[in-house]
């Protein structure tokens, strides 16, 4: 068994639109929340101004994305609950994306297992 690793596992900078596309928002809502989490969110900038984002950055922005999209905390609510106990926020939020991607393995191997067994 190989050991591949996709070319994403060994991309130091990821762009604006990728980022926004790997949470399907679009860029002005990253740029917002850059703004509003000033403190958290900081990609590199280029001498051009083209956002640059390392792989922490993707995951403060994943803490952010769960607080306000899947908890619906507001931005002031999901401020006060980083500054708060941003820890417990984390753990909670990597439960849950660990918890979804077993889901989607489930789910797959569902469909494998129904494509076998016919009606």
């Amino acid at each position: 068994m190989t050991n591949k690793k996709s070319e994403k596992d060994f991309k130091l900078y990821y762009s604006i639109g990728e980022v926004a596309k790997m949470f399907n928002l679009n860029d002005a809502t990253l740029r917002y929340w850059e703004k509003e989490f000033d403190n958290i969110i900081k990609p590199r900038k280029t001498n051009s101004g083209t956002r640059l984002y390392k792989k922490e950055d993707i995951e403060d922005i994943r803490l952010i994305h769960y607080l306000l999209k899947e908890k619906k905390l507001t931005i002031a609510g999901a401020k006060q609950k980083l500054k708060e106990n941003k820890d417990s926020a984390v753990k909670n939020e990597d439960i849950v994306h660990k918890l979804k991607g077993i889901k989607g393995e489930l789910l797959l191997l569902k469909e494998a297992f129904d494509v076998l067994q016919p009606d």
